[in-house]
């Protein structure tokens, strides 16, 4: 018998002082049991970092081939598709080609992990990459996140230029979002 998802509940507040988003969402997040605090935690912090309207998250890692996080017009449309972790640079290329019109983002689990990545993809040719959003957090960041493993969790993110705040209760973390230079 399969184990089933562990639900995550997630108050949180989105600001992008940029682009002059402050929004609150309940969020109910749903951990695969093979899913890593790490990787949920990845996930939660690209919804925040590429919110919009319309976003949610895609059905997990049941469908691999599926965005982690996207977005739709009201006419249904894709606006959004994002992944994050490791993703395969061919999937990428194939997202970029696939979805005219959207934006085409990826959260890496390191800035390490964003350059190997950049690295195959320029040697394997995939020239249209280079429209896509790649960026990772810094790993303590991520590494400070994945202490908070609870069910309900309240959860602000402040996006300031390449640089992103976390407020969590009693505890306020920062990191830089490492771009990639393509």
């Amino acid at each position: 018998m399969a184990l089933p998802s562990t639900l995550h509940h997630i108050d949180l507040h989105v600001a992008h002082a940029d682009a002059g988003v402050n929004a609150d969402v309940a969020l109910k997040v749903a951990r695969h049991p093979s899913e890593t605090i790490e990787r949920l935690w990845l996930r939660v912090l690209a919804y925040a970092w590429r919110f919009r309207e319309g976003i949610a998250f895609g059905p997990g890692l049941c469908e691999p081939e599926a965005p982690d996080v996207l977005a739709r017009a009201l006419d249904g449309r894709t606006t959004l598709v994002v992944r994050v972790g490791r993703p395969d640079p061919q999937r990428v290329e194939r997202d970029v080609t696939g979805n005219s019109g959207a934006a085409v983002a990826v959260l890496f689990e390191s800035p390490r992990r964003m350059q190997a990545f950049v690295t195959e993809a320029r040697e394997r040719g995939l020239a249209r990459i280079a429209s896509a959003e790649l960026a990772a957090p810094d790993a303590a960041l991520v590494a400070a996140l994945a202490m908070w493993d609870e069910r309900r969790v309240r959860v602000g993110f402040t996006f300031v230029a390449d640089h992103v705040y976390v407020d969590l209760p009693g505890e306020t973390l920062d990191g830089a979002l490492e771009r990639a230079a393509w």
